[in-house]
């Protein structure tokens, strides 16, 4: 068995950095064999610039979206923005297939190997029954009223079922499950009905992108009606609580789920506090997704990183989709990270892109550290550029 020899400028193997002393040694199926110092590797190492990190995870993409790049200018703000979205989608199938196609290259070739991938429709099948990189399917349900919860329940697992089915042919470890889509679209009912099917499972959920998701709990009111409007309903149809809406709808489960809290950028630290007090009693696992070219796409703010980690949140990164980003490049966002917050180590946010958004999508045993025996794929960083390059 043939193997490959990298050594860069620094190796970072998934929680560490390791120097630039040392090679990464890989047989040629892309099993991590070894690392060592460069005086034990041999000959044959190739020198890469940058950083050498494990694969890169995207915990939350929208690949079916990937249509709409540049069709919604930045800085709409998010109600206008979800409006967009709701009333451009429509486009002829061989120019969405087409996008998608090069958007999934593209992640692929950014050293991009597992995406957390949300879905409304199974139109993102036919590339992943082809794709190399590794796919959590989150089937994302919108379902507005109880009376309509089984239909539309039904309806997103049929989906999910035809995405399991052509996935099956590439005898891959990809994973579907069927998620709620925000707080603002899915009734109390389809909530209980999604927490039944999702035992044990990964999820995700939107989360507090906007003030007006508080208020609609709170108060019933709110710009969220303006997008309600677009679905024939004229008032909100969700029970007033008089809480926020993480607060109304987390209680919805309690079946062992690991939860992907999606944006929160206007999540308050009370709610935090609670939010991780709630699941540490209910045996959830919450998981804080960043997506912060998406905030500043669409709101044109960044997402509460330092009191995230003031809480010890589990933080992994995601680009969203190209409706909301400017590119699909996780390298893209740590270096906006470190442009934002340049006092967080890039050690940490580098766990963020890597362990972290493994063990999150529970990969962790093949994926997202440099171990011997781990098939993990190997990323080559530029952080200063936003560049990043698979490497094997």
């Amino acid at each position: 068995m043939a193997y490959l020899k990298f050594r860069a400028d620094q190796l970072f193997d998934g929680h560490r950095f390791l120097g630039n002393e040392k090679a990464v040694i890989a047989r040629d199926n892309g099993t991590i064999e070894d690392i060592v110092p460069l005086t034990e590797a041999g000959d044959d190492v190739q020198y890469l610039e940058g950083i050498l990190t494990p694969g890169l995870i995207n915990a939350h993409c929208h690949l079916e979206l990937s249509h709409l790049k540049d069709v919604i200018p930045p800085h709409t703000g998010l109600i206008d923005f979800l409006c967009s979205v709701v009333t451009k989608r429509g486009f002829a199938r061989e120019i969405i297939d087409e996008a998608i196609i090069k958007a999934e290259k593209e992640m692929y070739d950014n050293g991009i190997v597992a995406v957390g991938d949300i879905g409304n429709t199974a139109d993102t099948a036919a590339i992943k029954s082809k794709s190399r990189i590794r796919w959590q399917n989150f089937v994302e349900i919108l379902s507005f009223t109880d009376e309509k919860a089984v239909e539309n329940v039904n309806h997103y697992t049929a989906v999910a079922r035809e995405l399991e089915a052509s996935l099956q042919t590439t005898n891959s470890k990809h994973r579907t499950s069927i998620v709620p889509h925000a707080p603002y679209s899915i009734s109390p009912k389809t909530f209980q009905l999604i927490n039944e099917a999702t035992k044990n499972q990964a999820i995700s959920i939107h989360n507090q992108e906007h003030p007006a998701e508080d208020e609609l709990y709170k108060t019933g009111g709110g710009d969220y009606l303006k997008l309600f409007n677009i679905f024939g309903i004229d008032k909100s149809p969700f029970p007033v609580t008089g809480k926020s809406s993480i607060r109304s709808v987390l209680p919805h489960f309690n079946n062992g789920q690991t939860i992907f809290l999606i944006h929160n950028s206007y999540m308050p630290e009370e709610d935090v506090i609670w939010a991780n007090e709630y699941a540490a009693a209910n045996g959830l696992k919450l998981v804080y997704c960043l997506c912060i070219n998406a905030n500043l796409y669409i709101e044109n703010r960044v997402p509460p990183i330092d009191m995230l980690m003031k809480h010890n949140c589990h933080l992994v990164l995601g680009t969203d989709s190209y409706s909301s980003n400017w590119q699909l490049s996780i390298a893209k966002e740590i270096a906006a990270i470190q442009q934002h917050f340049p006092h967080i180590p890039l050690e940490t946010v580098l766990q963020w892109a890597t362990y972290n958004g493994a063990k999150a999508l529970r990969w962790d045993d093949e994926l997202g550290s440099l171990a011997h025996g781990k098939k993990t794929g190997l990323a080559s960083i530029n952080i200063k550029e936003g560049i990043s390059k698979r490497t094997l």
